[in-house]
């Protein structure tokens, strides 16, 4: 019998090509570059990312478990529509467990990581100064979330939590065009970044509170 351990905390562990294609198919799903509503063809997608249908079909299976895709008998397989009724529940979870992950990635963040963290600063402050899209935004805010979760060194948190965010970022990206002040929702994130590399724990939770509460409030004057 074979066991999966959890990569030694600050490293990345290798990525089978099933995984791959998941990672992939997950990020342009929750930036909706994958339409919701649109049918997915493994043929096609297997010949675009060159790899086998086979890892293709098992990355949409754990697709559908994070409602990202949704199968149906003799229909096929389509992307979600994007489940706005869904934003208080998403962030009734998140205003405890973000904070949660930022006090934890403050204390158990190894030095790898928190360089990465540093890295991401500079990437976040570029950015601002630039003139990025939207989109380039979004997949910003998700690296730093994601680096977060990792840090926080909890297998079963990270998880959670980036299926989470997934699903409130599905939500901002349907009406991106609308959203006011984009950038500085993402420069946010320096604060919080900077708290997490300073090993400020109680401040990493309540920024990390105050981001997830003022996303809910952006998308409710929105929607």
């Amino acid at each position: 019998m074979s066991v999966t351990t959890r990569p030694e905390h600050g490293t990345e562990a290798p990525v089978s090509l099933a995984g791959r294609a998941y990672q992939q198919l997950r990020d342009r799903l929750t930036v909706l570059e994958i339409r919701p509503g649109a049918m997915i063809h493994d043929a096609h997608l297997a010949a675009e990312m060159g790899i086998g249908r086979t890892p293709i079909r098992e990355a949409l299976k754990r697709l559908e478990t994070d409602h990202l895709v949704v199968s149906y008998p003799r229909r096929g397989t389509f992307a979600t529509q994007v489940d706005i009724t869904a934003l208080s529940d998403v962030s009734e979870l998140r205003r405890h467990l973000e904070p949660l992950a930022a006090h934890k990635a403050a204390l158990a963040a190894s030095e790898p990581v928190r360089e990465q963290m540093h890295d991401v600063v500079r990437t976040l402050e570029e950015l601002a100064g630039g003139d990025p899209t939207n989109r380039d935004f979004m997949r910003a805010d998700l690296a730093v979330h994601r680096l977060i979760y990792r840090a926080a060194d909890n297998a079963h948190l990270e998880e959670t939590l980036v299926r989470l965010d997934n699903l409130a970022t599905r939500i901002w990206c349907l009406v991106l065009d609308r959203v006011p002040g984009v950038s500085g929702h993402v420069h946010e994130h320096v604060q919080l970044l900077e708290a997490i590399t300073d090993g400020r724990a109680d401040d990493a939770a309540d920024l990390a509170l105050e981001h997830v509460t003022s996303f809910e409030r952006t998308m409710r004057n929105v929607l």
